[in-house]
């Protein structure tokens, strides 16, 4: 079947039987991919043995005998162009193979950067149907290599919507399933990787796949973009990656293996000329096997790499193959080179005008010189990447030109998918031609969810192509709009807003709706960008210009505008437009309009924690409930703030049922940007219900799709719910979340708004955990400012609770007692379960600092009782797990049995080991220091001990807090504490007291 890589499943027309032998390999690896005979074979097939790199192999034989018990995720190989990445990569290849691994390869490419996934493609190829069944998902990303019909809709255009970051899960199931008996998946030269494919890669480095799966990536560290830099460095930090940077071959490895027969002083000529680059040195033995001169070759060949990644020299004798050639030879070679992954016998007879026969006899000639071979399913391939890339720019431009565009007209003759006609047709139409632009924005528009650094691409392409004139000017502001969308959502933001105030400045009066929808997107992107005042200055100007926009265009900017609180703008100065907003859409009968605004009031109330966000939530829900999933796809945004309004006011069903409803509406309308708001609502509720191995992967998801939008903005807000999510599901002191919480911080710069608070009390409550008081009340401190009127107003008690926890340990009541009866007056105005727990705990703390323990108790059981009530679990199995010490030290240990009981199987059953630890701890003494220790060092905490200890060992503070994970006026602290319990007031006079003991 002619076209594209079709033909890497199907057959290849009269061609196919020249083929066989390469189906039946392909069969065979479909298999096992074991067997000595294939492996023998294969090594055959290599054309040259492999030499040296030994340190290299018995590292890669490591991670294969430990694949599934601990072997990195990752293997990075790295090195220069022509060193020996590919050699090495299929060596391990081979030995995975003889181990009984699956095994599967696939390679980016130079010239289809913007083929979406192409190396996945490549490696996902040689599947068969029944192992993509359980992840349809991902015919996606294989559209372009399965066959496609010669007429009729592209197959994507039937296949259900998908996002980029579900395709990215589907994947990693993919792997994993595949990888039950192990698996490697070698992606090489992922220096050409497409901007998709590496963003598949950065989720694979930070979620490995689980069980005997291992990644092999290789690329040249020059060319390496910073994409790829980044993931594969963070990977190393975490240890997923383990990276083999290939240097130089040796000289008596290069020359014994490669040129065994080679006069010794003749081969070290060669040597030295090549640097120890095997391929360098193999075209030198070739150049000099064929009786070229070579009689410069003593001298050093190259100080460094030219601009194309190759040593200096390379090129040139690469290119010297090619001379022995006749021009249609030559021509076909450049038709290969140019095709690339399209370079299938029938397209490459069609776009070469080479009749059957006389393609076998430029094939035959060409393989013969070892300079085409035939890849995977009867593709043609160069020699080597190095070799395509030098003929395909030796090629004159005017004739490139015209392979591209006979190219484009077969695979369209054969009916290929948009994306694989998409490439040709931008390197061969220089003038508008509608029938052209057409298939690039279909192309544009296949690839919009999954890959939308493409989409933009294509849409860029076709932008350049339209006529700069008044007659096309409403297509381009059009083209302009849906740019600017995927470029909002894959990185591009500040691009993005560009693109839309040239729409904004540019719309004619009779544009009313493309406007309108370009101000609504830029103020999103502004938003994302944390440019608040720029986004609420933009719409306000939208909605007071002459003439005014329409009624309906008000709802939208209005809705617009009431998204800007309370991120940096207090809910009470857009009340009132919030009002008008409402007033509009009822007006003219608006119903998806009114619920918006609805939805928006109540949540600009219930972070207020004004009494009257109940009600605002409760008319917004009923109308949502009524209206249908296609009336509602404008209003995602609104959905995630009814539902987290919901959530603050204790209604956690239905705020899960909202967000729910949100992310299929926002999955199926391709809103992406609003999904990390909708699974962060329900990460969130499942904190409060204790469900916590599923708020993690919600939380993950979030972070995902978060680093995939570019925000920093958007990204600190996820990653400080991520932090609280890893808080309660971690053991106590666990470093992971004050990490993701520090990272937010980060993230946020010097920003002082809602999300920067957020990130600074995840922060705060991280320290607090980690048995860091004084870190954890300076960052709540700068959350709240001093009069911690920066703290969100419906979860200031839980916060203050924080800061009571951290002042008694400091020894600070005074501060502690004034937060404590805040936090009572800020409980009883909100009028909220959970907040009135948090205040119950504060006070309770103060009971038991006075040595009050019955008080205390009966304020912990009443803490407990209150979050039963309104279904908060979690909060509830830390107020009785709180209380069941207390109880007992009352004088009810029944009760505090009892307590303690039931706290653990919430705890427990939630996954909330946080809770789990704490109360472990709790239970457990001070370890033993024998009977006839003295008085003091029995009086000494675990923790006041350790520090003592350091002290004995000569540690400063400093380096006892570097030592502890704490900050040094923590550990400052603990100090004081120890010498006022040992009445010593010396460092050296503890070290000798502790010494003595």
């Amino acid at each position: 079947m002619p076209g594209g890589r079709t033909s890497r499943t199907g057959r290849h027309g009269p061609h196919s039987c020249q083929f066989d032998v390469v189906d039946i390999a392909v069969e065979l690896a479909r298999g096992n991919r074991s067997g000595a005979a294939h492996t023998a074979a294969s090594r055959r097939a290599a054309g040259r043995p492999f030499v040296g790199r030994t340190a290299e192999l018995a590292q890669l034989d490591t991670v294969i005998d430990r694949l599934g018990r601990g072997s990195p995720a990752v293997v990075d190989v790295t090195g220069a162009a022509g060193i020996g990445k590919s050699r090495l990569v299929g060596e391990l290849c081979l030995r995975a193979r003889e181990r009984g691994a699956t095994v599967l390869r696939g390679r980016a490419t130079e010239y289809e950067q913007h083929l979406p996934f192409q190396p996945f493609a490549d490696a996902f190829a040689d599947l068969d149907d029944r192992a993509l069944r359980a992840a349809p998902e991902l015919l996606h990303i294989l559209s372009p290599t399965r066959d496609a019909p010669a007429t009729g809709p592209s197959q994507v255009a039937n296949r259900p919507a998908v996002d980029r970051f579900a395709l990215h899960r589907s994947a990693a199931g993919l792997l994993a399933q595949l990888g039950e008996a192990g698996l490697v998946v070698a992606l090489d030269d992922m220096h050409w990787a497409d901007p998709a494919s590496l963003e598949l890669l950065d989720h694979l480095v930070r979620h490995p796949v689980p069980g005997p799966v291992v990644l092999v990536v290789a690329h040249r560290d020059r060319q390496t973009p910073s994409a790829l830099t980044v993931a594969l460095t963070r990977g190393l930090d975490t240890g997923a990656v383990a990276r083999i940077g290939l240097k130089p071959l040796a000289e008596q490895e290069c020359t014994e293996g490669l040129a065994p027969g080679l006069p010794r002083d003749r081969a070290a000529q060669l040597y030295t000329a090549s640097e120890g680059n095997p391929l360098y040195f193999l075209a030198l033995l070739q150049a000099h096997g064929e009786g070229a001169e070579l009689s410069g070759v003593s001298a050093p060949a190259s100080t460094g790499d030219s601009s194309g990644g190759l040593p200096t020299g390379l090129g040139s004798l690469l290119l010297n193959e090619l001379t022995p050639l006749t021009p249609p030879q030559r021509r076909t070679l450049e038709v290969i080179a140019v095709l690339g992954d399209n370079a299938t016998p029938p397209v490459t007879a069609a776009t070469a005008d080479r009749t059957e026969a006389e393609l076998d006899d430029d094939l035959d000639a060409l393989m013969r010189r070892d300079l085409v071979r035939v890849g995977t399913g009867g593709r043609l391939t160069l020699r080597h990447p190095v070799i395509r890339s030098l003929v395909h720019e030796s090629t004159a431009e005017r004739q490139r030109v015209r392979i591209h565009r006979r190219a484009a007209a077969e695979l369209a003759r054969a009916g290929a998918p948009a994306v694989e006609q998409a490439q040709h047709i931008e390197r061969s139409v220089t003038a508008w031609d509608p029938r052209a632009t057409a298939v690039l924005e279909l192309a544009a528009e296949q690839t919009a969810s999954t890959a939308p650094t493409s989409c933009a691409h294509w849409l860029e392409v076709v932008l350049r192509l339209l006529p700069d004139t008044a007659e096309h000017a409403p297509e381009r502001r059009r083209l302009m709009l849906r740019r600017a969308r995927a470029l909002g959502v894959s990185g591009g933001l500040r691009e993005s807003r560009e693109l839309l105030h040239q729409v904004i400045g540019t719309s004619g009066p009779d544009e009313a709706g493309v406007r309108t929808s370009a101000v609504v997107l830029c103020a999103l992107v502004e938003r994302h960008l944390g440019r608040y005042p720029e986004a609420i200055a933009l719409l306000r100007r939208e909605l007071n210009r002459q003439p005014g926009p329409s009624l309906s265009d008000r709802v939208s900017i209005g809705l617009e505008l009431g998204s800007s609180a309370p991120h940096n703008t207090p809910y009470p100065q857009v009340r009132g437009e919030i009002a008008q907003t409402l007033a509009d859409a009822r007006s003219r009968m608006d119903e998806p309009g009114e619920a918006g605004a609805l939805a928006l009031a109540a949540f600009g109330e219930a972070y207020e924690g004004a009494d009257t966000a109940a009600g605002f939530a409760e008319r917004a829900a009923a109308l949502v409930d009524g209206l249908p999933d296609d009336d509602l796809t404008a209003l995602c945004e609104p959905l995630a703030r009814l539902g987290w309004s919901e959530a603050f006011l204790g209604r956690f069903a239905d705020a899960e049922r909202h967000a729910d409803r949100g992310l299929v509406i926002a999955r199926r309308s391709g809103q992406v940007y609003l999904l990390p708001l909708l699974l962060l609502c329900k990460a969130h509720v499942r904190i409060q219900t204790c469900r916590l191995p599923s708020a993690r992967q919600l939380a993950d998801e979030a972070e995902d799709i978060a680093r995939g939008i570019g925000s920093s903005e958007l990204l600190a807000f996820v990653l400080a719910n991520k932090a609280q999510v890893l808080l309660v599901a971690s053991v106590p002191g666990a470093p992971e979340a004050l990490a993701v919480a520090e990272e937010a911080v980060a993230c946020m710069g010097p920003s002082d708004n809602w999300r920067a608070s957020m990130a600074w009390c995840m922060l705060g409550y991280a320290a607090l955990t980690g048995g860091d008081p004084h870190r954890a009340r300076d960052a709540l401190l700068r959350a709240g400012g001093d009069d911690l009127n920066g703290l969100q107003p419906s979860m200031r008690p839980l916060f203050l609770e924080l800061l009571v926890t951290a002042a008694l340990f400091t020894g600070d009541v005074d501060s502690a007692s004034a937060w404590a009866e805040r936090a009572r007056e800020e409980a009883g105005r909100l009028g909220l379960p959970v907040q009135r727990a948090s205040a119950m705990r504060s006070a309770a703390q103060l009971s038991l600092h006075a040595g009050d323990p019955v008080t205390a108790a009966a304020l912990l059981s009443e803490a407990a009782e209150e979050c039963a009530r309104c279904g908060a679990v979690y909060w509830e199995a830390r107020s009785l797990l709180l209380a069941a010490p207390v109880l007992t030290a009352a004088g009810s240990p029944q009760r505090g049995a009892a307590a303690r009981e039931k706290g653990l199987r919430l705890a427990t059953t939630g996954g909330a080991h946080l809770l789990v630890g704490l109360a472990a701890m709790a239970q457990q003494p001070v370890p033993p220091v024998g009977s006839d220790a003295p008085q003091w060092l029995v009086s000494l905490t675990a923790r006041e001990r350790e520090v003592a200890e350091l002290v004995a060992e000569g540690l400063t503070n400093q380096a006892i807090a570097e030592r502890l994970f704490l900050s040094p006026r923590t550990v400052e602290t603990h100090l004081s504490r120890v010498y006022r319990k040992t009445d010593v007031a010396s460092r050296a006079a503890l070290a000798a007291l502790i010494a003595r003991s």
